[in-house]
């Protein structure tokens, strides 16, 4: 469920008479993703998402993820773009909740993941990279290795529910991988999400040509090879958590087609990628053990990430990694 908020009709008429986008024909509640309310809108002018941006998001940070997407859809990159009112202003408020129409990209984003859309990520990927060069605003990660142990202190006291012994091991993997965490690599704007549901295909090419990304709403300033880890975690493990190196080779070959990794790069991987893992079992273990039952947030498996990054500090070198 992702409409956390409902929208009345007079509400949204009013809303909508700041625009220039016709008139309304539809307009429905999305029920995918976690964090914010969407509703697709369809007016005389075309289509369109509606979003109302709720707690979880930080009202003073939506201009720089706004003006990223626009940065980078005008460098080539196809993702939604905020549609100004007739004022020129495109962040506003409806139903008492920060919001902003963007452009609707066409696509289905895949829900079993296939060899061949490694390739084409790997490519889009390096192309946001490229793009976001010279976005001269900077972000900080507020989910970076710095956020790891204060959110596994938040889980102490009852992490051990979800799986015996569970702290015990992730304060042993962060002894390992915070003191490796490199430092002197290239940095830029980074996705910091990009997993399958927020990327789309079109369905008339067999689902092999990517269509465009969305929901840069953890996007921010940081490593860019640690956004290629993050993509190896959510796109290169099977259903049942077995590594496919077939398809990490094709995500890093897509991705240095464009954009050459540096030696250093490619040394960090491996920990790199244990990080992503780390970072995300954390954040789901937080939401498994603090979201009260009834919450409309939705809750994910923390243990699929204890099992991937079980794998990844087993691994070795990045040739394990495909490499």
């Amino acid at each position: 469920m992702a409409v956390y908020t409902d929208v009345g009709d007079e509400a949204l008429s009013a809303f909508l008479a700041e625009y220039a986008l016709g008139e309304l024909i539809a307009f429905r509640g999305i029920a995918e993703g976690v964090e914010n309310s969407n509703f697709s809108l369809r007016t005389s002018s075309g289509d369109y998402i509606l979003t109302l941006y709720e707690k979880r998001v930080d009202p003073a940070e939506l201009p720089w993820f706004l003006g990223l997407m626009r940065h980078l859809a005008s460098r080539g990159v196809t993702c939604p773009q905020p549609i100004a009112g007739r004022d020129g202003v495109a962040l506003r408020s409806l139903a008492a909740r920060p919001a902003a129409i963007t452009s609707f990209l066409p696509g289905v984003w895949p829900r079993r993941v296939r060899p061949e859309h490694c390739r084409p990520l790997g490519i889009a990927l390096a192309r946001l990279h490229e793009a976001g060069a010279d976005y001269a605003a900077e972000r900080g990660n507020a989910l970076g290795p710095q956020a790891w142990p204060p959110l596994l202190e938040k889980c102490r006291a009852t992490g051990d529910r979800v799986q015996p012994g569970l702290i015990a091991e992730l304060d042993a993997a962060l002894a390992r991988i915070l003191p490796a965490w490199p430092q002197d690599l290239p940095r830029g704007q980074i996705h910091a999400d990009l997993f399958p549901d927020n990327v789309f295909f079109l369905q008339n090419s067999g689902g092999r040509t990517l269509s465009g990304l969305i929901d840069f709403y953890f996007a921010c300033t940081d490593l860019l090879a640690y956004d290629l880890a993050i993509c190896l975690n959510a796109w290169c493990f099977e259903a049942d958590l077995a590594f496919n190196v077939t398809k990490a080779r094709l995500l890093l070959g897509g991705y240095e087609s464009v954009r050459p990794l540096r030696p250093a790069e490619r040394d960090a991987l491996p920990v790199l990628a244990q990080g992503a893992a780390i970072r995300f079992l954390l954040t789901r273990l937080f939401d498994w053990v603090n979201t009260p039952d009834g919450a409309l947030v939705t809750r994910k498996d923390p243990l699929e990430y204890l099992r991937r990054l079980r794998f990844l500090l087993a691994a070795g070198g990045p040739g394990a990694l495909g490499l």
